[in-house]
């Protein structure tokens, strides 16, 4: 059994052990492992191996806080060096975005029917995200009116208006 193999053995023994219950901690260790899989396609080789297609390696981990539907969870980031200009960042991690889609919609929502940003900081911890602070939630904001702004000042093209008098169509 290969290190993968073990590694998601551990994953699907902690849903075994401890149900949905866990389903937060279990989902963050299998992000890990994905990540990790990323990392070694980016470099072109496994965990130790050495081949002639390698480009750089491993080098270490960095904590980050993600928000997901499940709640926040802490995963291990890997990182690497020695592979020249172009930078490795996962896939699965949306570069520079903390919040899945459907909290930014609850946010949206929260925003549009007029809840301040502290009382949606404080719903979205009841829904166990804990790293929506207020200033999250005002950017959420600046996001919706600079989208209303553009609807209301997008072009209409030119609009043909009909009438219709004594059953004559004028205006064509």
């Amino acid at each position: 059994m290969d290190r993968k193999d073990t590694a998601l053995e551990a994953v699907l023994e902690q849903l075994i052990e401890h149900g949905p219950g866990e389903i937060a901690s279990v989902f963050a260790r299998a992000f890990e492992l994905a990540m990790q899989i990323e990392r070694e396609r980016f470099l072109g080789a496994s965990h130790y191996e050495r081949t002639p297609e390698r480009h750089g390696y491993a080098n270490g981990y960095k904590p980050k806080r993600i928000d997901t539907p499940a709640g926040t969870v802490s995963v291990q980031v890997p990182k690497t060096a020695g592979h020249g200009e172009e930078p490795f960042y996962p896939q699965s991690l949306e570069r520079g975005r903390r919040s899945v889609r459907s909290v930014m919609l609850a946010v949206a929502e929260m925003y549009v029917k007029g809840v301040s940003t502290r009382d949606a900081e404080a719903v979205m911890r009841e829904f166990g995200i804990e790293s929506l602070s207020s200033s999250q939630v005002s950017r959420a904001a600046k996001l919706l009116d600079d989208e209303l702004e553009a609807w209301r000042n997008r072009s209409l093209g030119q609009v043909k208006w009909h009438c219709q008098v004594d059953g004559v169509m004028e205006g064509r």
